[in-house]
């Protein structure tokens, strides 16, 4: 995978049955990141066959499949870990809050707090040429997560300060969720040509055993229906699929996300 504008390679981890660990790494420095290393077995495997130095991890919230391969990195690496202030996540060496700037690899990555599905989530974005975002399980291609510990409003409003990112933005989740995601969006919108396009695409992609993401924040605003609640589209086949399409956009964010929960 060649280097972006950073200068940095970024790739996937497989882990688990969905999830994606994010690796970025310097090939002059081989020095590397690892973004909510779940696992630790992948990570250290990977590293050895790329003859990497783990020098830092970035942790977007406490879930397990997040933080679980934490302490055997910790123990082999001895890395630089952020991450949120919960006192549920063992190891975190440098807590980090809104408007921190984090410098990984000579690259800086700004922190969002985006509290919805767990209240300590937070996301790392570079604004740089090529604009990078992880995002955890905030923001999905094609889709969000569920509301776990938050309120539809908050998790909302998460959503909409990243939606407000550079069009080019690419959006790095952590999870393979994609063709589940965009066949609810399908429902939500049959008539969307764009999403009838990227799901042609989607599928092409894991046929062949590729990941459907990075996407990117133009891409999420034409196709993700829960960046879509104030579309007149979205609220139009809401309604003439008897949904409730009145309301504020954080009431329409609440609709669809209890329709994608019982979908």
């Amino acid at each position: 995978m060649p280097a972006d504008k950073t200068g940095i390679q970024i790739q996937p981890i497989a882990a688990f049955s969905d999830n994606y660990i994010w690796l970025l790494f310097n090939p002059q420095s081989r020095q590397a990141c690892v973004v909510d290393p779940g696992d630790a077995q992948p990570v250290l495997t990977t590293l050895k066959e790329l003859d990497l130095e783990l020098t830092d991890v970035l942790i977007t919230h406490h879930h397990f499949d997040h933080v679980g391969g934490l302490k055997e990195l910790e123990d082999a690496y001895s890395p630089r870990v952020y991450g949120p202030s919960n006192p549920a996540i063992t190891g975190i060496s440098d807590t980090v809050t809104a408007g921190d700037t984090v410098a990984v690899l000579g690259v800086d990555f700004k922190v969002h707090e985006v509290p919805g599905h767990t209240l300590d989530h937070i996301a790392y974005f570079h604004d740089g040429k090529e604009p990078l975002l992880f995002c955890g399980d905030t923001l999905f291609a094609g889709g969000c997560g569920r509301v776990f510990e938050g309120t539809p409003g908050m998790m909302h409003k998460s959503l909409q300060s990243l939606a407000i990112l550079p069009s080019t933005t690419r959006v790095y989740c952590a999870h393979e969720y994609t063709l589940a995601n965009l066949a609810f969006a399908l429902a939500v919108e049959p008539g969307n040509t764009a999403l009838q396009q990227r799901i042609v695409e989607a599928e092409v992609s894991r046929a062949n055993n590729q990941p459907t993401v990075p996407s990117d924040i133009s891409l999420e605003l034409a196709t993700n229906p829960f960046l879509r609640c104030s579309n007149a589209q979205l609220r139009a086949s809401l309604a003439s699929q008897g949904k409730s399409a009145e309301g504020s956009d954080s009431d329409i964010f609440a609709t669809v996300r209890t329709w994608k929960d019982n979908f």
